[in-house]
């Protein structure tokens, strides 16, 4: 290997490094929001996002809102979610997503295994996003204190995400989106559904 190569493999090590660090912070702090159903990751979102709104004005609920400059100056004016406050309806044609000229918004394809890769008559089948995860504090929960609610009962649009046992709900982590509709409709003060937003969602 000669000197050129060399210095050419080291630079290619520590450019990889400093990507991998960079991506590290940026997904951490990432942990404090939401980002719209199917962002990339945040470092690649952060890249192809132009802060054009497209999508805060497509989303018909206006639950997507512009990040303040607070949060950072990369950040500023990037979409959020504002599940803290109202859930999102998982809309079937996705408008925020659609929107997204840059494709920061992605809609997955899952081509059938049985139809050739890449057919243009093979079925595309979305997952549901992960927004993020949804606990229930069952210290204020009413049904977990005695009195009867159910007031969460018919805002889940996922089958199966909210369980039942007893008269007490639960989160079904496995198939619970984080859309936050139970948090929405939830009648406590402050409300027993939690939104916990980690790196890992």
């Amino acid at each position: 290997m000669d000197r050129r190569e060399f210095f050419r493999r080291g630079l290619g090590r520590v450019a990889e490094e400093a990507v991998q660090h960079v991506d590290k912070k940026v997904v951490e702090r990432a942990s404090r929001w939401i980002r719209p159903p199917f962002a990339i990751a945040e470092l690649e979102f952060l890249l192809a996002c132009t802060r054009c709104d497209a999508c805060i004005k497509a989303c018909p609920h206006s639950i997507i809102f512009p990040l303040a400059a607070k949060n950072g100056a990369d950040v500023m004016n990037t979409p959020a979610l504002d599940l803290l406050n109202q859930g999102c309806r998982l809309c079937e044609d996705w408008p925020c997503v659609t929107a997204c000229e840059t494709k920061a918004l992605q809609l997955p394809i899952i081509v059938d295994a049985d139809d050739e890769l890449g057919s243009e008559n093979a079925p595309r089948l979305l997952p549901q996003p992960k927004l993020a995860k949804i606990t229930i504090d069952t210290e204020s929960c009413l049904p977990y204190q005695g009195p009867e609610c159910g007031a969460c009962a018919s805002a889940c649009i996922i089958e199966g995400a909210l369980e039942w046992q007893m008269e007490k709900p639960s989160i079904n982590e496995d198939k619970c989106t984080g859309c936050a509709m139970c948090r929405e409709v939830c009648i406590t003060e402050p409300k027993s559904i939690l939104i916990i937003k980690s790196a890992q969602v």
